[in-house]
Parts: C-alpha cells; structure tokens; sequence
C-alpha cells in the first residue's frame, strides 16, 4: 500500500497547486489499510475535516484509478506524538501556524466554523427546495420576522447544513457581532455532559440560553431516547423563544416520528415553520451539475450533463463525486470528457448491488448474532435485539429493492423508524470501527451469495 500511497501523492502533486499541495497533502500519513479501508493520519480535527469536506472525492478517484475503488478512506487525526513532522510544513519557527492558502476567512459560530462556501448564492434552487431556501433566506435578512423558528427536513445530501450555514452566514454578514452558535445534536449532548460531570452547567445554560442570537442545531434526531437532553434542550428552547432569538433545526424525520421523543420537546420543534427538502428532480440536478463544473473548471458537455443528470437520482454528493470522479479519469486518462467516458466512469462508481430478499437477510443476520426471527423482529429495546435489527434494517435498504414501508412491515416498524435505524447504522459505521467491521463481514456474506 506504501507504493500506491507514493503514486497517489504524486498524482495529487501534479493536479494541484503547490502551496495547497504543501499544505494538505505533504503532512498526511499512511497509517495502514486492509481489504476494505485505508487510513490516513492528519494533524488536528481542523485539518481533518477541511480535508474530508474538500479533496475526500479527489482522494478516492486516485485511489481507484489504481484498482482500489472498494475501499474506503478514512482521515484519523493523529495522536500527539506522531506530529512531531508537522512543524515543517504547518508552522513557521516561532510557533505560530502560517496562514493556510486558498482559504477565505470562516465565520466563527459558537465552537464551529461555518462552511464559507455555503452561502444562498451557491444554493442550486429547483421545485424540490423552493420552498425552503425562500424561507431561510427570509428568517436571515428579516430581524423582524413574524416567525422565530424553522425546521428543515430532508434526507442526507440534499441542503439541509447547506441553508442552515447559509442563515448563519448572512447573519454574520450582516452583523458580525451576532452570536450565532452553530452545532449537531451530539455534540449539543456531549457538551452537555460534560458541563454535568465537571460542575460547568451553569456556563452550559448561560452559551445556550443568553449568549446566543441565532442557534443553528443539526441532526435533531440524534436525540432519540436522550431524555436528559430533550429536558434542557425544551428549556432552552423555551428561553430563546421567549427573547425572540432565532432558532434552524435540521433533521432526517418529522419530530412526531422520531423514537422515543418526549412530547414536551416535539411541540416547541414543531412551532415554527416546517419544509420539507426533497429529492432533486432532472433540472436541478443538470443545473447543480453545470454550477460545479463551472466552479471547478470542468468543462462539461450538454449531453454529458444530461446523462449524469439521468442516471445519477439520489443527492448533491453524489453528483459531486461522480463529476469529480469523471474529471479526474480525464486527467490522468488524457481523454477528452464525452459520453463515452461520462458511462465507464458511471459503471465504475455505480457497480450492480447483489440483490437479496428480506427474509434471506434478516436468516443471515439471525445466524451471524444467534437470534430467533421472531426475536429480531419483535418490539424489544434492549441493546442485545436493537442493535442486530438495526443492522439487518440497513443491510436490507442495502441490497434489496423493497421501500421503506416494505422493510418495515417485514420488521413490524413502520417506515420512519426504519430510516432513522438505517441513518444510525451508517453513520455509526464511519465512528465505530467494531460495527463497521460486522457490517462489512456480512455484505462481504451477501456479495458472496449473490456470485
């Protein structure tokens, strides 16, 4: 893998400019890689997640154009000791951190930085979002607005951060001292504790409640069955709506259809406006394609544009990574971008998923975790039940065809508790290297059943 790790490095070295090239390729580590995965060390959590957010699609198309498109990235921040190279690349002798390049100043929301590049300008309006981009962009510009509170749903990948940033963005624009306190529910309860266990909730109540303008607060359904949360969450909420502060939620379910949710809480989220994001359809998906060739300097024919728009149906991601995909395979191909080349590159980032029934996964999911079917599909919460139902739950949204109702019959649950099992397995594989590794066993069993 170190020979790839070299070849990789040099590609990226030609594609970009030196100074960013410097900057976010030069202190990356090979840490190690197996049949599924490979880890690169960074030197901080900034530095990881502007790299993930900027050149993750990049990385992966290096990476398959060496025959490694299975695998996963994954960028870990390294511990301490291993970042004893970093102060030549990122540090300038006097231990202050050089500026870094190609990269305009964020605007500060409580303990974040909001994205720059998530703005309304960048915005890609179409009938799926109309709705909700007119009204964030209103509870942004008007401070008098008869209205305090939006909640925008939506699955992953279709806007959700984009125009909960972008509100925060203008507000800052607008009035760079308000406070505006930008964070997901997790890290809303994490702190929580933390201010619990270290005699710091007083502080806790005052960021939250008094010293906050605008609270942005991603991912409401993290909160499912996070009782003590809900409780302080309700009163802060209470306290912000009291003092006509503004309040944007984002989530992937309707709170009324988020498990375990107190009704306390479900109210005082549902007060305000709600939208709902959707799918994009063929024209707002050409049109984000065009506004991302342009930005990049893709040069992207009609019909090029059209087919990708077509046949790529899911999200803004994946339009992303597709029209990066086929810009890196011109580069290092030296082909010209047409059709022909716009279908291999689909083929290789669109591979034919194995399709299984429900029953056979949920016999395999029984076998792998020693359980009954009618255990696995009982109304049980215990961890010991939950978790392999969840993970039958996504492995089954995976590789069957069926809808979310369908799956849910099959489970007795209905269709938002699937989606919200499904978010919870996915987003816990790229956190918890055990259930990835399980869930990675078993898709390895389907494929195989599958030959």
């Amino acid at each position: 893998m170190e020979a790839a790790w070299n070849q990789v490095r040099e590609a990226l070295k030609g594609l970009m400019d030196e100074k960013s090239y410097t900057f976010w390729v030069k202190p990356l580590q090979l840490l190690d890689s197996d049949e599924r995965t490979i880890r690169l060390g960074c030197p901080n959590r900034f530095f990881r997640n502007w790299i993930k957010e900027n050149y993750s699609s990049l990385f992966s198309g290096q990476f398959s154009h060496l025959g490694l498109k299975d695998h996963t990235i994954l960028f870990k921040v390294l511990p301490h000791r291993d970042l004893l190279d970093f102060k030549a690349h990122g540090d300038n002798g006097n231990g202050r951190q050089l500026l870094l390049p190609n990269m305009p100043a964020k605007a500060r929301a409580g303990d974040r930085y909001l994205n720059e590049r998530f703005t309304f300008d960048t915005f890609v309006v179409g009938q799926s979002n109309e709705f909700a981009y007119q009204v964030s962009k209103a509870l942004a510009n008007d401070a008098s607005s008869p209205y305090c509170s939006l909640l925008l749903l939506g699955q992953t990948g279709l806007g959700k951060s984009h125009l909960a940033q972008s509100i925060g963005n203008l507000v800052l624009k607008k009035k760079p001292t308000a406070r505006v306190n930008y964070i997901t529910a997790e890290d809303f309860t994490n702190e929580m504790i933390f201010a619990l266990r270290n005699n710091m909730i007083d502080q806790f109540k005052t960021k939250y409640r008094k010293a906050c303008d605008v609270l942005l607060l991603e991912e409401l359904h993290f909160l499912s069955g996070k009782e003590k949360t809900q409780i302080e969450l309700g009163y802060t909420l209470d306290s912000l709506f009291t003092d006509g502060k503004k309040v944007i939620f984002t989530s992937s379910l309707p709170v009324e259809e988020i498990p375990n949710m107190k009704k306390m809480l479900t109210s005082r989220l549902s007060s305000g406006v709600l939208t709902n994001i959707e799918r994009p359809g063929f024209q707002t998906r050409l049109d984000i394609l065009k506004r991302k060739a342009a930005a990049r300097n893709i040069s992207l024919p009609d019909n090029v544009a059209c087919y990708l728009a077509e046949n790529l149906t899911q999200d803004v991601r994946q339009l992303e990574g597709a029209l990066v995909s086929l810009d890196a395979i011109s580069f290092f191909l030296k082909r010209e971008i047409n059709l022909g080349l716009a279908r291999e590159t689909l083929k290789q980032i669109l591979p034919d998923k194995p399709l299984l029934t429900i029953k056979e996964i949920q016999e395999m999911v029984c076998k792998y975790f020693k359980l009954d079917l009618e255990t696995l599909t009982s109304k049980s919460r215990k961890k010991l039940i939950s978790y392999p139902r969840s993970t039958a739950i996504y492995l089954c949204r995976e590789y069957t065809d069926s809808s979310l109702e369908g799956i849910g019959r099959s489970f007795n649950r209905n269709h938002s508790t699937v989606l919200y099992d499904y978010e919870k397995i996915k987003k816990h594989i790229q956190i918890d290297e055990s259930v990835r590794k399980e869930v990675e066993f078993l898709s390895r069993k389907i494929e195989d059943r599958s030959v």
